[in-house]
């Protein structure tokens, strides 16, 4: 003989916490996601240069980027600097950040004169279009930045 289970009975109260806590659920994950601005470049920026007044690198640091990202999940990113990366002269870090995603800061690549070239590649996701930012922190204290603006038609990070 066998005994009938039963499931137990849900109570009004408990169906209405179950709803509640399903909307409150579902508004947090609809709602957008934070963008970075150029303030919050600018801030994470100084917490990776301190005070130092970046001068224009157009002239010394190429970025390769796309016009046009038809996909932002999968942005190629290159960076290269020149500089002749000898002891005396070289290359330290290169900072990238994007002021459109919902952190700016998207990369650091750290080179040392054993470096040979100051080159990276990588591939980044980008929310919207937006604007990309390279610094580059030179052994002599000198810091250089440029920027290139990336158009997006599809987004990446949730856009």
């Amino acid at each position: 003989m066998t005994t009938p289970v039963t499931a137990p009975a849900i109570t009004r109260r408990h169906f209405m916490i179950t709803v509640a806590a399903g909307s409150a659920a579902a508004a947090w994950l609809a709602a957008a996601p934070a963008r970075a601005d150029k303030a919050m470049v600018d801030e994470a920026m100084k917490a990776l240069i301190g005070d130092a007044t970046p001068a224009d690198g157009a002239e010394i640091i190429r970025l390769d980027l796309p016009q046009i990202a038809e996909n932002g999940n999968t942005v190629p990113l290159g960076v290269s600097i020149d500089s002749p990366m000898t002891e005396d002269t070289y290359v330290k870090d290169v900072h990238v950040f994007a002021d459109g995603n919902p952190r700016p800061d998207v990369i650091s690549f750290h080179f040392t004169p054993k470096s040979g070239l100051a080159e990276a590649s990588t591939r980044m996701r980008l929310a919207q279009t937006q604007n990309i930012v390279a610094v580059a922190e030179m052994s002599d204290g000198k810091v250089y930045m440029t920027q290139a603006e990336v158009k997006v038609t599809i987004g990446g990070c949730g856009g």
